[in-house]
């Protein structure tokens, strides 16, 4: 690519074209983050996002363990594309064998000549903390102190990592720029289902017969996948409830198993897709304990630096320790922790 007569601008065209999102959580349409980063002045960086901190979520891992070389040349090619003159690769510190990996094909990457202007790539080792996986504070961490969101404005293509306009993508994202970039942005928009665009990678444990990583249509139902990609509920077990999203995308019931799972299409019912980390409960379950253990890791995961995320999830934790929920408390505890902390 970066040696094929294509230009930046080629290149950025080509995934605006394909309707590639991050893949990470937030679904942001990748060439608007590009030419955002590509648009501030020099010097520019670049992070890519292998935290992978969200419970149910190992999609990442998959794509680090399975073909490392092509998150590496996605990355050098978001690199080039944007004018990112050096690369930090934040890896969840439990990934030691995906760590051993990167040092090596990092430190053959340094010695060839070939790749010697492009970008550097710097691997960082993370911290175990949750809160990591949110771009503002994996700089934070990066930059050597406590992983802390940061207020914004100024956003971190304006002013991110060590103050320099910054490019955060995360590891499924760049994943797919090679595959994009050969194949063609027609190939990946032509794979969504109802309307959407493109393939993405399903974390799926739980009760089904077949778990692991799921490559299927953007726009498919958690019906649909545990059908056809899944081998179908485990046995002995019938559909009951489902996290679209890992424990932050929330919990719904299977009477909406057949709604797209997609960006945008579960905020009504109070879920999103997020990390695609799907978790599928049978009436074997219990939700309620789920919840509660749920919320139980929030309470240790909460950074600490907002007041109504620190005392909140502690206390939403107490109170679902009662034998009976003060529906109304908890909505208007949910609704302050969201509105008053920074990453809400």
């Amino acid at each position: 690519i970066v040696g094929g007569g294509r230009s930046p601008a080629d290149v950025v065209d080509v995934l605006d074209a394909s309707g590639l999102r991050g893949l990470g959580g937030a679904g942001f349409p990748v060439a608007r983050k590009w030419r955002a980063v590509a648009a501030r002045p020099a010097p520019r960086l670049m992070v890519v996002n292998a935290d992978e901190g969200e419970p149910g979520t190992f999609k990442d891992r998959f794509c680090l363990e399975s073909d490392p070389h092509r998150v590496l040349e996605g990355a050098l090619i978001a690199a080039w594309a944007t004018g990112c003159d050096e690369i930090y690769l934040y890896l969840r510190d439990e990934y030691a064998g995906v760590r051993r990996r990167l040092e090596r094909e990092l430190a053959r990457l340094a010695g060839d000549a070939f790749f010697a202007p492009l970008a550097r790539v710097h691997l960082r080792r993370g911290a175990g903390a949750y809160v990591c996986g949110e771009e503002s504070a994996l700089i934070e961490s990066i930059e050597g102190r406590r992983g802390m969101p940061r207020q914004r404005p100024p956003y971190v293509a304006e002013r991110g990592l060590f103050g320099r306009p910054t490019l955060v993508n995360n590891v499924e994202t760049l994943y797919w720029v090679p595959e994009i970039l050969a194949r063609g942005a027609h190939w990946f928009a032509g794979q969504g289902r109802r309307g959407r665009k493109g393939l993405r990678m399903f974390s799926v444990s739980g009760r089904v017969r077949e778990p692991g990583v799921k490559l299927a249509p953007a726009g498919i139902t958690l019906r649909e996948l545990v059908d056809e990609h899944c081998g179908g509920m485990a046995p002995g077990h019938e559909l009951h409830a489902y996290l679209p999203g890992g424990a932050s995308g929330g919990i719904l019931p299977a009477s909406l198993a057949d709604l797209p799972l997609d960006f945008d299409t579960l905020a009504p019912h109070g879920a999103f897709i997020g990390s695609a980390a799907v978790i599928v409960l049978s009436r074997h379950d219990d939700v309620h304990g789920a919840v509660r253990n749920l919320m139980g890791f929030f309470r240790g995961e909460s950074c600490g630096q907002c007041t109504p995320c620190r005392v909140g999830t502690a206390k939403a934790a107490a109170l679902l320790e009662q034998p009976v929920w003060d529906a109304g408390l908890l909505e208007a505890l949910s609704a302050t922790m969201a509105d008053a902390s920074i990453c809400g």
